[in-house]
């Protein structure tokens, strides 16, 4: 096994994939430069999964991630001579046809592995039951649609353990936690118990950090000119980890990116919503007061997370077709370029609303219009300013594909009949698209068959029956501070890092504090009305705000605000990915002192000083 500088044993795990479609350089690298024990690689994303049954209805061979077996593949000799074991998701909707292409793979190679598939995520079987139960979508109440076209439960860490604990060296799963698969094989090389709440939180805050591969390398950070050079070849996450749950977070030496306070907070608030009480099928986790300790170059302790027991439910998502949508974009350039682009957009859609009519088709379900450029996303907080280039995108959504055709013939007509300076049409006629929502619900752990087959040995896996504890109480804010002296607005950007991600048509924002000193400054002037102020054009919830001063940020969950999320919005961002670069432009006001040279800020202009 790995061992840090300190005497105390480690368990080294390294994360090689964020998504389906991420680099297939990340297992090589980690395998390589990494001295990992472990390599897991996940895939996995809600409406990924719908996307996989179709491929498994379509060949009993298909219905699982092929990345992962490509990026493996070509250094399945290291990984079997150093012993390195493997953990992925990919299997998707078909893990024992992911396993036999491994182990094909591996015969072709001449080496043998002993491969464990986790099964039980697809609830498939279930469906009468399900459709009798009639289980109300646990964020919005919505009932469930007349029929899923894939409906998965979300599997913990105790079946991967258990397969570890059999003597796999390679464990496929369908769909699981994310954490999980990292969570796993701590509970195994460790022997922690099912009960050992706190060291579960702590290992699912490791899995946590790795599971989007280089978003905890400095991918996606706000001070993105100090990664940039490293973008090329950018290392991926690894943690090393102790026995008490406590771990270093890292990167292969000689690789692109960072590893600082910054970077790995900016993961660890990535998607968490209330961040005392972040549920997982093996623990309740409370991540409020970790901590982060630079303990030198590339490398941050990471320690303080608590837990609590879990529910008696499994998380379940549920995706049905619902209905089908067209999404097309085109650039206009020149003088009043988004006012022309707008207006194109509003006669095109009118038009074809009216040849629509003509058929006997329904109107449009849903019509989204945003000029990119203009600042449309910015809604109220757009600047004044005339735009001379914008991409303008229409979106649009009918019951029936052949309504939507009925745009598609008409598409081009602008370009001869409408603004000039029209262009950019890159991929010629847009084509309807059936769109994939997200329907998801609790459904009971003792009524999901998880099992493990090991070698061709299935075997039940035992899953704790608990009753999830109580939530903790709020922390609440700092006392407010007092400026003793004159004050200046700086862009929020100046003080905090900020990250933004989606949880279903909900929006998350994470900002963390760059410095202790400003956290009381953000507590006292970013609050959830002043957020929601700041989404009004797209929100159609409430705003929550959570606190965590155990690393001095904040988290905010922006509910109803993403047009339904994922594939089923019509937004150019569906997925909040902007939403925190965005509310970085908000202004705080602080000390002037802090700017003077000897100042926290030392160098930063307030905007609009020369």
């Amino acid at each position: 096994m790995a061992v840090d500088t300190m005497t105390a044993r480690t368990v080294r795990i390294g994360g090689a994939a964020a998504a389906w479609g991420d680099t297939l350089l990340g297992a090589r690298q980690l395998v390589e430069k990494g001295d990992v024990d472990y390599l897991v690689g996940d895939y996995l994303a809600e409406v990924t999964m719908a996307l996989l049954a179709r491929a498994r209805a379509k060949s009993p061979d298909g219905g699982f991630v092929p990345d992962w077996l490509a990026s493996v593949e070509p250094i399945l000799p290291e990984i079997h001579k150093k012993r390195i074991r493997l953990v992925t998701d990919s299997g998707g909707m078909n893990p024992a046809a992911c396993r036999d292409a491994f182990v094909a793979a591996a015969d072709a190679a001449g080496l043998a592995f002993k491969v464990a598939v986790v099964t039980g995520d697809d609830l498939t079987a279930q469906a009468g039951a399900i459709a009798a139960a009639r289980p109300p979508e646990m964020f919005s109440a919505a009932p469930p649609p007349a029929a899923f076209a894939s409906v998965n439960a979300y599997l913990g860490a105790t079946a991967i353990a258990a397969a570890l604990d059999a003597g796999a060296d390679v464990v496929i799963t369908g769909r699981v936690v994310d954490s999980a698969m990292t969570l796993g094989p701590l509970m195994h090389e460790f022997g922690w118990r099912h009960d050992d709440y706190h060291r579960l939180a702590a290992g699912s805050l490791a899995g946590h950090v790795i599971e989007c591969g280089c978003q905890a390398t400095g991918g996606l950070f706000t001070d993105w000119q100090e990664i940039a050079d490293g973008w090329h070849d950018m290392g991926f996450p690894i943690v090393d980890c102790a026995a008490d749950g406590s771990f270093v977070v890292t990167k292969p030496p000689g690789t692109g990116g960072k590893v600082s306070r910054g970077t790995v907070a900016e993961q660890i608030v990535y998607e968490i919503g209330d961040p005392r009480a972040y549920r997982l099928p093996d623990v309740t986790c409370d991540f409020s007061e970790v901590v982060l300790d630079e303990i030198g170059p590339d490398r941050v302790r990471v320690s303080g997370a608590r837990g609590r027991a879990p529910g008696p439910d499994y998380k379940v998502c549920g995706t049905h077709l619902d209905g089908f949508r067209l999404v097309t974009t085109y650039m206009i350039a020149g003088f009043q370029a988004g006012a022309k682009g707008r207006r194109t957009a509003e006669a095109l859609i009118e038009r074809t609303a009216r040849i629509m009519r003509a058929k006997g088709f329904a109107p449009y379900r849903e019509v989204s219009i945003e000029v990119i450029g203009a600042e449309d996303t910015y809604g109220a907080g757009r600047r004044a300013f005339e735009a001379r280039e914008v991409v303008v995108k229409i979106g649009l959504k009918h019951d029936d594909a052949r309504a939507l055709e009925v745009f598609a013939r008409e598409f081009a007509h602008p370009g001869v009949a409408m603004a000039q300076g029209l262009t950019g049409v890159m991929h010629g006629r847009p084509k309807p698209v059936p769109v994939l929502r997200v329907h998801s619900f609790l459904w009971p752990k003792r009524d999901v068959p998880v099992a493990i087959d090991l070698d061709g040995d299935t075997r039940p896996a035992a899953i704790a029956d608990t009753r999830a504890a109580a939530d903790p109480p709020p922390h609440a804010a700092p006392p407010a501070p007092v400026a003793a002296g004159a004050t200046t607005l700086v862009p929020l950007r100046a003080l905090a890092w900020g990250r933004s991600g989606d949880k279903g048509n909900h929006a998350n924002i994470g900002i963390v504090a760059r410095r202790p000193e400003f956290y009381p400054w953000l507590c006292h002037q970013i609050t959830a009305a002043r957020i929601a102020g700041f989404f009004a054009h797209y929100l159609e919830g409430e705003v929550r705000r959570y606190l965590l001063p155990g690393f001095n940020a904040l988290n905010f969950l922006l509910e109803d605000v993403l047009g339904g999320g994922g594939t089923a919005s019509l937004r150019y961002d569906p997925q909040a990915k902007t939403y925190a670069q965005m509310a970085l432009d908000l202004t705080v006001e602080i000390p002037r002192a802090w700017l003077d040279p000897d100042g926290p800020l030392a160098g930063w202009r307030p905007e609009g000083d020369e």
